[in-house]
This record gives C-alpha cells, sequence and structure tokens, in this order.
C-alpha cells in the first residue's frame, strides 16, 4: 500500500486537502472589517471601537474538500483495483476543481468583489492538490505498464 509511489502522491493530496482548512484563501479589508476568505466560508471580523470582534462563517466550499478527501483518502487503499483507483483519483480531481470554483464564487461575495483583495498561500494548494493527484495516476500507469511487460516475459 504505501510502498507504492501513488499511495504518497495521494496521502500529500489528502494533507494539501487538510490543509485548506487552516490557510486563508484570501483576504479583504473594507473599512473597519477584515474579511478571511477560508474553505469553510469568510471569517468576518470586524474590530468595533471597544476591540471587540464580530466573526460569521457561512458554509462554502467545506463538504465538498470533505469528500474530496475521503476519496482520496479511500483511493490509497483500492491499491489492488487499479481502474477503480484510476476512476476514483480522476473524481476527487473534479472535485478539487469544484472546490476551487466554489471558493472563487465565495470570493466574488466578498464586498466589492475580488477588488483589493490579496491572494493568500490557500490559494495555491488546489493546484498543489490537482498535481500530486496527476502525479498518482502517472505512478498507477507506470505500475500498469511494468506488470505488463512483466507479463510478456512469461
Amino acid at each position: 500500500m504505501i510502498q507504492r509511489i501513488q499511495s504518497i502522491w495521494l496521502l500529500l493530496a489528502a494533507l494539501t486537502l487538510i490543509c485548506l482548512f487552516f490557510t486563508p484563501i484570501m483576504s479583504k479589508n473594507v473599512d473597519t472589517t477584515e474579511y478571511l476568505l477560508y474553505i469553510d466560508g469568510q471569517h468576518q471580523s470586524a474590530k468595533m471601537a471597544d476591540g471587540a470582534q464580530l466573526n460569521g462563517t457561512p458554509i462554502g466550499a467545506m463538504i465538498a474538500n470533505g469528500i474530496a478527501i475521503l476519496v482520496c483518502l479511500v483511493s490509497i487503499f483500492q491499491f489492488k483495483n487499479r481502474p477503480m483507483q484510476k476512476r476514483l483519483i480522476m473524481i476527487n480531481m473534479i472535485l478539487i476543481i469544484v472546490t476551487a470554483a466554489l471558493s472563487a464564487l465565495n470570493t466574488s461575495l466578498l464586498p466589492g468583489g475580488m477588488n483589493g483583495a490579496s491572494i493568500h498561500i490557500g490559494s495555491s494548494l488546489f493546484v498543489l492538490a490537482l498535481i500530486f493527484s496527476m502525479l498518482s495516476i502517472r505512478g498507477i500507469r507506470k505500475d500498469e505498464q511494468l506488470l505488463r511487460s512483466a507479463d510478456r516475459l512469461r
């Protein structure tokens, strides 16, 4: 299971998607309110005159990200069924793209849209998870080629 390289790539993709819960994707300052966009929605903290903060977290792409993490972890244990593992990884890549699109939709719902917003490291984690998924598919294809060449030698 873990001795195959695609399992390591899938584990890295799952860890990257888990990191999305803890890193902001974008931030924007509007008047005295700072909006931080995380995967579970926007965390709005309005700094009042007395120092109190108001926080709101609408649910956004969190569900799609959670499903993508689960699919990624399930596909690690499908190492005996390579075609199913490849299909699960393709579904995972689609879920990552859907999560990125929903996060972009949440960004456009910020006051004033994306104008003046600063991009954080969380926005690049989507691309990193996609790269890890593509590398795992590449590892599965190399395994299949190795098995075919071994079958030819028999």
